[in-house]
């Protein structure tokens, strides 16, 4: 592990190894079979490819397409990593170059298609090498059970049994404990070891809004993300085409991707997005998978996604250098019979079921009134018990006293239940204002005692309601068909048992204009000189023929504009830059700061200064912040209890905030802990035991293996104290 910490400095240019790294790479090294289901963003690719530098023979990394595997070789080059690429999509002399340096060895890591491995001449090639790691990324795409199946990946078990002394390793962002269970099944891990990180991508900003004039409220949300990069999605190819001509026509720098253009009008599209060139793809969900640009300020759903695992994986496309981004999601039930259309249409039973629950976990999801991270991380079976996440627009929403509704959902109900209970929202609104339709007429609905009895609201107001009721479960919706249903609760309603508590407007969107994060770590930068920097980023790139992105990250160049480094030595303490890109790179950025600072010298920013005045006020406002402060505070002698007092939260809300302040690798006064603990201490090593067999991630995991015998509030502080002891 110490030369493994050398080379995540010196090639990678990181001082320390994020949450679970470290423990992966020890267990790759062991050669142990790996499972890794860490979010898009967390570190995944680092796990095995510290792993193939220290081991004598090759690493395979399987990944399911060729613009993903050119991306990560590129990087890994840049890094001063020799590693190959073998596909057809090469030209005959770089193909024959990688071919060579794999069969010399001088390639530490080979990069192929599953389909590759049924090649003769591939088969030959791996038969005269030592093979020590066999990595397969994006795993979960040999399950059936996953959302992203492919046939393909089924042949990977063979690989396996022909190299039975390499270590396996399989990596996803998105698997459900059955999707896991059948990856270790499929590729015949031996007693693999899993590892879980937390699913919660803490600089994600999620929001739903309610689809109105889904246009306007695009371009609405496009202004507030001048300049920056970001990633819209649509159902279908016809809705990309359209929205792209639209946007385009109002001044945006925008470019379409979907399986209808050709190969190289696709390629073009994405390679102008890579480089910056371009601002924004309108894409279907065929992209995505394929890039790793780390400077994605946002994504926005403009059609509801059909899964949860799939809207997981698409916004995780987005702040992957660590810096906010913002996710929004346009939700309509119009979507839903779209996609319940094409359900429909499978021929497998199973395979329509399946569909069908994945998109009936989607829905809830969006109609959600609680924190977006409880409902979005506890699908992957992870314990998420934070009330306050600070990022999600329902923790965000102004709150307003509610008011009776009472009325307003008996004159809903009732009109449901007289039409027969067979109708979507938008008819049972047109009866309840009166609306002089054909359709109406034809039903005679307007002869109903409830025809134009809900003319003192709006229509807009009347699907306010109908949310409100689905969400408190006193209506339901065919997801289907989209038909409103009564409940139980419904004719506690009817019946004047029940009273109903809401909003006659719900709470608005978060209108504030979300600007690119101006913090580094907790330290603000200089954003004029953050500006000079990303522009002779763009020019090395456009020279090189490169991503900018691959150079430096925008979090390394937010934190040259923060600490003004001026020599080399200081250049080396930035986060994201190595050995190698100090010796191609350094020079030129030292010469944009030293610049920037002479031309400054009387009226510089100084980054020390600024983060010296925050004040503990500010510092307790702040969600980004405040964990830091409770930490040190708990350290400083402060008990959870009196912390839970000064900032006015619950206790788990507390342990929430240092959990967070341990998984950054920072040390905590254990005995605070312990005289919160209930559980005698001799039986704490049964949980650590626990801990070890079955990881972190699911407490009701572990709280269900100790026989329901150790409290969930124990559990977590128990957990904090593994995860600082076992480095000890």
């Amino acid at each position: 592990m110490k030369q493994a910490h050398k080379i995540l400095k010196e090639v990678f240019g990181y001082e320390s190894f994020r949450y679970l790294q470290k423990e992966i790479i020890q267990n790759i090294l062991n050669k142990n079979d790996t499972l890794v289901i860490m979010p898009t963003g967390g570190g995944k690719s680092i796990c095995y490819q510290i792993p193939a530098l220290l081991f004598d023979g090759l690493t395979i990394v399987i990944s399911p397409l060729i613009s993903l595997m050119r991306d990560q070789v590129e990087q890994l080059r840049q890094l001063g990593v020799n590693a190959a690429l073998l596909n057809s999509s090469l030209s005959q002399d770089i193909y024959r170059i990688n071919y060579e340096n794999v069969k010399t060895g001088k390639a530490k890591l080979l990069y192929m298609a599953p389909e590759s491995l049924a090649k003769e001449e591939i088969t030959s090639l791996l038969k005269t090498i030592t093979v020590d790691c066999i990595t397969v990324d994006e795993a979960h795409c040999i399950s059936e059970w996953g959302h992203d199946f492919r046939k393909d990946y089924r042949q990977l078990g063979n690989l396996r049994k022909n190299f039975p002394s390499a270590v396996c390793v399989g990596l996803t962002a998105t698997a459900t404990p059955r999707v896991r269970d059948d990856v270790i099944v499929n590729l015949n891990m031996v007693q693999p070891q899993k590892f879980v990180a937390s699913f919660n991508r803490e600089n994600l900003f999620l929001q739903v809004l309610p689809k109105r004039d889904a246009f306007e409220q695009t371009v609405d949300f496009l202004k507030e993300h001048k300049n920056q990069s970001g990633i819209i999605y649509c159902f279908s190819r016809k809705q990309v085409d359209s929205l792209n001509d639209d946007l385009s026509h109002q001044g945006f720098s925008t470019r379409p991707y979907h399986a209808g253009l050709s190969d190289e009008e696709r390629n073009r599209n994405q390679d102008l997005f890579i480089k910056d060139e371009v601002q924004i793809i309108i894409a279907t969900i065929a992209f995505g998978m394929g890039i790793n640009k780390s400077n994605v300020r946002f994504v926005l759903h403009y059609d509801l996604p059909k899964n949860i695992e799939s809207y997981y994986q698409e916004i995780g496309r987005s702040g992957r250098d660590g810096l906010r981004a913002d996710c929004l999601l346009l939700f309509s039930y119009a979507d839903i019979s779209k996609i319940n259309y094409f359900i429909d249409q499978k021929e497998n039973e199973l395979e329509m079921i399946s569909a069908k629950a994945h998109l009936n976990s989607m829905v809830k999801y969006a109609e959600s009134d609680i924190c977006r991270r409880n409902t979005l991380i506890n699908y992957f079976g992870e314990t998420y018990q934070t009330e306050y996440c600070g990022m999600c627009d329902n923790c965000l929403a102004e709150e307003k006293e509610m008011v009776d509704i009472t009325i307003p959902a008996q004159k809903l109900l009732s009109t449901v239940k007289r039409t027969g209970e067979i109708f979507g929202a938008n008819y049972i609104i047109d009866v309840l204002l009166g609306e002089e339709s054909d359709r109406i007429f034809s039903n005679g609905h307007q002869k109903l005692p409830v025809y134009a009895i809900g003319s003192e609201f709006d229509k807009k107001q009347w699907h306010t309601f109908v949310n409100q009721f689905i969400r408190k479960e006193i209506l339901t919706r065919d997801l289907e068909f989209g038909s409103l249903k009564l409940t139980k609760k419904s004719y506690d309603v009817l019946l004047k048992k029940d009273k109903v508590l809401g909003f006659i407007k719900e709470p608005g969107p978060i209108t504030k204009k979300v600007k690119f994060s101006a913090k580094s770590g907790d330290q603000a930068y200089d954003n004029e000189l953050f500006e000079l920097l990303r522009k002779k980023r763009k020019e090395i790139a456009e020279e090189n023929g490169i991503p900018p992105y691959v150079i430096f990250n925008d979090k390394t160049l937010t934190q040259m504009a923060a600490k003004l480094p001026q020599n080399e030595s200081s250049l080396l303490g930035i986060s994201g830059v190595g050995i190698n890109k100090l010796e191609s790179y350094g020079n030129i950025f030292l010469s944009v700061i030293k610049k920037y600072c002479s031309q400054k010298r009387s009226q510089i920013f100084h980054p020390g200064k600024k983060t010296e005045s925050i004040s503990r006020q500010r510092l307790k406002a702040n969600s980004d912040l405040r964990y830091t402060l409770i930490g040190e505070s708990l350290n400083n002698g402060a008990s959870i209890e009196e912390l839970a007092k000064e900032y006015k939260v619950k206790l788990p809300t507390i342990i929430s905030h240092l959990e967070r302040y341990v998984n950054e690798g920072k040390k905590i006064r254990i005995e605070a802990l312990t005289q919160r603990i209930s559980l005698p201490k001799e039986k704490y090593a049964k949980v650590f035991d626990a801990f070890k067999a079955e990881g972190m991630s699911s407490l009701s995991i572990i709280h269900e293996k100790l026989g329901n015998e150790v409290s969930y509030e124990d559990l977590h502080l128990l957990r904090i104290i593994f995860s600082v002891t076992r480095d000890i």
